[in-house]
């Protein structure tokens, strides 16, 4: 696959950590490669239900609006993931990790197309408090990628400038950021999408 369409919509790593998770398959076709890639892009957009792609015993992903609302459709650009780690969440996001969708692109070409989901650690929507409610600092961005070319389909996540968020006000969630920022750049992250990625692109049996 071209390096362009690879990196295409990820940030430079310029501090802390590079995490990557990829997998692709090859179908018999063409048309047969693009139907497929309706389903997995169908799948991307659908966060409610990547825990059921990734497993159980991890993360549960919920969108939400700006209101904090919870949300039963496809996501769009500005609104928000609600996330439930295995272990205790922060207390400035009431127990849940957020991030915001800053950027969704697409790409629909003949022989390529691509969609492309970048998130970056945010506040709980409604908190009056500027704390970002997330392990990871506001430098942080996680994409999130599917790609066709020809017969072939990858999908990939990307987690750029990763470092534990200790820019909170309580000690509590310093000290959980720290814990958990640290395990997920030790590899809990990286077991994490790359399970949702592989579910990405799971056939049907």
């Amino acid at each position: 696959m071209k390096e362009n369409h690879r990196s295409q919509g990820i940030p430079p790593n310029e501090t802390g950590v590079a995490i990557n998770a990829d997998n692709s398959l090859e179908l018999k076709d063409v048309n047969e490669a693009r139907s497929f890639y309706k389903t997995v892009r169908q799948r991307l957009l659908d966060v409610n239900n990547w825990q059921k792609l990734a497993g159980k015993a991890l993360a549960s992903f919920q969108l939400t609006n700006e209101k904090g609302e919870l949300l039963n459709r496809l996501a769009q650009q500005g609104d928000y993931f609600k996330i439930d780690i295995p272990g205790p969440g922060p207390k400035a996001g009431e127990g849940f990790d957020w991030v915001q969708i800053e950027e969704l692109k697409e790409q629909n070409e003949a022989e390529i197309e691509s969609i492309s989901i970048m998130v970056r650690p945010a506040k709980k929507p409604t908190n009056l408090s500027n704390d970002v409610s997330h392990f990871f600092s506001k430098e942080s961005t996680s994409t999130f990628k599917a790609i066709r070319e020809g017969n072939k389909i990858s999908a990939s996540i990307h987690d750029r400038n990763a470092k534990p968020n200790i820019d909170v006000d309580t000690i509590t969630d310093k000290a959980r950021n720290a814990a958990v920022g640290s395990g997920a750049i030790a590899g809990f992250a990286k077991i994490q999408w790359q399970s949702l990625v592989d579910g990405l692109l799971k056939r049907e049996e």
